[in-house]
């Protein structure tokens, strides 16, 4: 019998949706990993960082570049003991800046994931996968990654359907 971890990074406060900034209590991505949760077993953990960033939108996208640029690796709250008895890890995450949040590259390196499936999930307001599928390859080598889910963040709330969709192609439903 398989086993699935949804492994997620979402940001709450302030947030861009199609043009207007607004404020949210739970991010976009926490609200698709609960819609996953709900369609399949599966055990789930948050990524969240030490030093989270700003909650003022505009200041976390400059503290997101600035720690793209210097290839940062942010110190997480924690980490689960191991994902030894998973064979599918789900892996869900806002695209910030054509990529996965740098807390994604902290836990992604944190395991080895040789044998393991990892179906990325990328919530964005336009720009899709951006370039995560390949960082996910050559971050965990030996892993096969199955081709991803954009979803609209502004839309997460509605994904059911395609989230859906996305798992029974990946056998999960």
């Amino acid at each position: 019998m398989t086993k699935t971890l949804i492994a997620f990074f979402s940001r709450a406060d302030e947030n861009y949706f199609g043009g207007a900034m607004r404020y949210v209590k739970v991010g976009n991505t926490e609200i698709v990993a609960g819609i996953m949760k709900d369609l399949i077993p599966a055990d789930t953990f948050k990524i969240e960082m030490k030093d989270p960033y700003s909650p003022v939108y505009m200041t976390c996208i400059e503290e997101a570049k600035k720690d793209l640029r210097a290839k940062a690796r942010p110190e997480l709250v924690s980490m689960p003991e191991s994902i030894e008895e998973y064979d599918t890890i789900i892996l869900a995450y806002p695209n910030y800046w054509g990529t996965m949040p740098m807390a994604v590259y902290t836990f992604l390196e944190h395991f080895d994931f040789s044998g393991k499936t990892i179906l990325p999930l990328c919530t964005n307001e336009g720009s899709g996968m951006g370039s995560s599928e390949r960082e996910i390859k050559k971050t965990c080598p030996g892993a096969d990654v199955k081709k991803g889910l954009p979803i609209t963040g502004s839309a997460a709330a509605n994904s059911k359907g395609s989230v859906e969709r996305w798992l029974k192609a990946n056998g999960l439903v």
